[in-house]
C-alpha cells in the first residue's frame, strides 16, 4: 500500500501510524483494472498464487511515477525497483515485463497528452486572427 503516495509494507505497519493521512491500495488504482499496470498483469498472467500480487502492484506503481517523464526504465531498473517484494511463485521474469509494458503504456499515454496539448495550443492560436501567422512563421524561422 502507499501511505501519502509513498510504498510501505502494510502487514508491519500499526494502525496508528496510518490515522490522519492518505492510504492507496491496489484497489484504488481503478475501478476496472484499466490502469496500464493491471491491464500488464493480466496480459502477462503474472498472478500465480496471488499472495505477492498487492505488494507487486504498488511498488511497481510509485517505482513507475519516479521513472522521468519520457524515460523507459531498463531491465536491471526494473529488478532494482522490485528487489524489496518476495515472490514464493518465482514470476519474476513476467512481473518484470509487466513493468515494462506498463512504463511503455504510461509513455505512449504521455506522448499522446502532449500532442493533444500541442493541438489544442494551435487550435486556439489559430482562433486570433494573426496569431496563426505568426506561430507558423516562427516554426519557419526554426
Amino acid at each position: 500500500m502507499h501511505l501519502d503516495g509513498e510504498p510501505i509494507r502494510s502487514c508491519s505497519t500499526p494502525l496508528r501510524r496510518v490515522a490522519d493521512r492518505l492510504v492507496s491500495t491496489v484497489e484504488g488504482l481503478s475501478k476496472n483494472n484499466s490502469h496500464p499496470l493491471q491491464k500488464a498483469w493480466i496480459a502477462h498472467d503474472v498472478p500465480q498464487c496471488g499472495y505477492c500480487q498487492s505488494g507487486q502492484i504498488m511498488s511497481a506503481t510509485a517505482f513507475l511515477k519516479s521513472v522521468p517523464r519520457g524515460k523507459l526504465p531498463t531491465e536491471a531498473e526494473i529488478d532494482a525497483a522490485m528487489a524489496g517484494n518476495i515472490c514464493r511463485c518465482g514470476t519474476y521474469a513476467r512481473i518484470r515485463a509487466a513493468v515494462s509494458d506498463a512504463a511503455k503504456a504510461l509513455a505512449g499515454a504521455a506522448v499522446k497528452q502532449t500532442v493533444a496539448s500541442a493541438g489544442q495550443t494551435l487550435k486556439k492560436a489559430a482562433a486570433v486572427p494573426g496569431k496563426a501567422a505568426r506561430a507558423a512563421a516562427g516554426r519557419k524561422a526554426r
